[in-house]
């Protein structure tokens, strides 16, 4: 292995328009490369080590559903029973068709639409559900009854149908609370964050966390975009940085009582990167603590759409992928124009963020830069080959 092509690479991005980046890189088990580049914090030229804690905003995602897998491997649910076997409030749902119109949904939510962003819920923060659990809960916004509220907005398909990025690992992270009887991040740090050995890790951002953060940039071309995921599909060719501090932007941080399944966690490289070892290793971490059967990892990464969900998912840094539990999944290296692994998985982030685990080779990254916009469509795919490429020198 040879990691210099990754090291020139990681340069040019920070020479272009990135501020700084970080990556660790496993193979059988062990860290074989870690590297940063450009600056943690632009203004005071501090440089990026790899141990500052990072937004990682969708790259939460593949901690909730290793979460919720791991109560499914204790046969506490199954993919297809009904959401509503463990949020109520998820019995009769509606939905609001295209002209506008209301009508009773066809099919229950089921525990599959969540993982897969099948469920037909939106991203929307401002919806008469969400004003409600603001009311409820004095703006502190706790994981289930937020949830709870949701409920109450009208789906924007009937589940199952379409493919859709949502709230769905949000309200999957308040159905493993109930399912588990563990507040989220409680649950999630006794059993995925200790046994990988990772202490510094949070779903809130008190100051004492943020004198640990890296700063955080928007790049944009005249306003500055609230809408994080708009911004992590639809990358500007030009603009400029601006400091936007640290805290969770777009909404996703409802309150302080809200562990965020979807976009929550504020975590180093180096130690994220844990969890993309031993997802790659089986769901062996390398503390020697099991958090998955690697049958279970196996699952997780079957491609689980067909027919109209499919066409929906159409970014363009995920052409050849398609998306199991929560995670993309590569099914087409043509398509692709991968020269990895077909079976490799992982997700990404709005801010820069991003995993990927190939089980077949025993290899995983984590990599992550810190700015709103973050240009996935360029970085990801390259990102992706040069490291194979430094796999096989």
């Amino acid at each position: 292995m040879d990691f210099s092509l990754m090291k020139e690479f990681m340069d040019r991005l920070t020479a272009w328009r990135i501020p700084g980046n970080s990556i660790s890189v496993y193979h059988k088990g062990s860290e074989v490369f870690r590297y940063s580049s450009g600056y943690s914090d632009v203004e005071s030229k501090t440089p990026m080590n790899g141990d500052e804690l990072l937004n990682i905003y969708s790259c939460s995602k593949i901690t909730t559903v290793t979460a919720a897998l791991q109560l499914y491997e204790r046969g506490l649910f199954l993919l297809d029973d009904p959401l509503y076997d463990f949020i109520p409030e998820y019995r009769e749902m509606y939905v609001k068709t295209p002209d506008g119109t209301v009508k009773k949904a066809e099919n229950a939510i089921t525990m599959r639409h969540l993982f897969t962003m099948t469920a037909g819920l939106t991203y929307n923060f401002k919806t008469d559900g969400l004003n409600s659990a603001r009311k409820l809960t004095d703006g502190k916004m706790d994981t289930l009854t937020v949830a709870r509220c949701i409920a109450q907005d009208p789906l924007s398909f009937e589940p199952g149908d379409h493919w859709a990025y949502s709230l769905c690992h949000d309200v999957l992270a308040a159905a493993v609370e109930v399912i588990s009887g563990k507040r989220f991040r409680d649950y999630v740090k006794e059993n995925i964050f200790t046994p990988l050995g990772v202490s510094d890790v949070y779903y809130q951002r008190p100051e004492e966390v943020k004198s640990k953060m890296a700063s955080q940039y928007d790049y944009f071309t005249g306003t500055i975009t609230d809408d994080i995921v708009a911004a992590q599909i639809n990358s500007g060719s030009e603009g400029v940085w601006k400091n936007i501090g640290k805290d969770v932007a777009g909404g996703h941080r409802m309150g302080e009582e809200y562990d965020s399944g979807g976009a929550g966690i504020a975590v180093s490289v180096a130690d994220y990167a844990k969890l993309g070892n031993a997802l790659a290793m089986g769901g062996k971490a390398d503390t020697g603590e099991r958090i998955l059967a690697s049958s279970t990892v196996d699952l997780m990464r079957q491609n689980q759409l067909s027919g109209g969900q499919i066409k929906t998912f159409n970014w363009s840094q995920l052409k050849g992928y398609g998306y199991g539990l929560g995670v993309r999944c590569m099914i087409d290296k043509a398509k692709g124009g991968s020269t990895g692994s077909l079976g490799e998985f992982g997700w990404g982030g709005a801010a820069g963020a991003t995993m990927l685990v190939d089980p077949d080779r025993e290899f995983a990254l984590f990599y992550a830069h810190h700015m709103l916009n973050p240009q996935e469509e360029y970085y990801q795919p390259r990102l992706r080959n040069v490291v194979y490429t430094c796999l096989d020198r």
